[in-house]
């Protein structure tokens, strides 16, 4: 297959960036074969990361596998508040880490920091691994990381599952089908996981720690309220996006 061949056939597929993406099968796949098996996974709805088996996020590649959750690039939105609220921190988490995305990336930004990321998926852990740049544990949220955490976390960051469960429909098929639904399954109001995450703030983040997670634009009111329900000593802001990004931390 030759690549003028590769972009007809991706854009026959309805891939609306066919050019780059047989662009980025080419860099990836050295043989014929090789190619042409991508360029069919993916008119077939496999996410091209999945596909070529990465991923760029911020300053850094991430490695995927096929039915691993695809970073999204509006999670990005969490390194600079994350970076510029504690640009000093000794210990930072990656709630739910996936493949490494803000783990690999906040390792980069903040090379001082002693760096680690949490996830439930074992090839997504898998992954993160490869992703490389920190440490890797196995578990859910908090319940994952070693005891000796425990009050010492500076930085904590989590792209967490945020879509209602009424509305998975709405996920992009290409990700419906080849992504677990536990990776964005947010529960009934998509806030589910945030109120896990929150349970275990005051034990884990040290006195001046910081959560920095997302919220899409419509659930800023009620994660506020969230916020507010799950801990009297969260103080939070929000910075206008395309996503909204908030943080919280315990006051003292």
């Amino acid at each position: 297959m030759e690549l003028a061949e590769a972009v007809v056939a991706l854009r026959a597929a309805g891939c609306v960036h066919a050019e780059d993406e047989a662009a980025a099968i080419w860099s990836t796949f050295a043989t014929a074969e090789s190619r042409a098996g991508a360029v069919a996974s993916r008119a077939g709805g496999m996410p091209l990361e999945q596909v070529v088996g990465w991923a760029e996020f911020g300053p850094v590649r991430v490695a995927l596998a096929p039915g691993v959750f695809v970073p999204r690039r509006r999670a990005e939105a969490i390194l600079a508040p994350a970076v510029s609220l504690r640009p000093s921190a000794r210990v930072v988490v990656d709630l739910g880490c996936g493949a490494g995305a803000l783990a690999a990336s906040l390792a980069a930004l903040l090379p001082g920091a002693e760096v680690h990321g949490v996830e439930l998926d074992p090839v997504a852990a898998a992954c993160a691994r490869r992703t490389g740049g920190f440490e890797v544990h196995d578990g859910s949220w908090w319940s994952g990381l070693p005891a000796s955490l425990t009050g010492r976390v500076d930085l904590a960051v989590a792209y967490l599952p945020h879509v209602p469960t009424a509305r998975l429909d709405d996920v992009h098929p290409d990700f419906r089908a080849h992504e677990p639904a536990l990776s964005v399954d947010g529960g009934p109001d998509g806030l589910d996981p945030l109120r896990e995450v929150l349970a275990g703030l005051d034990a884990w983040l040290s006195p001046d720690g910081v959560l920095v997670t997302l919220l899409e634009r419509d659930q800023v009111p009620t994660g506020a309220r969230v916020l507010a329900e799950e801990d009297d000593d969260v103080v939070v802001a929000f910075e206008p996006r395309r996503a909204q990004s908030c943080w919280a931390s315990p006051t003292t």
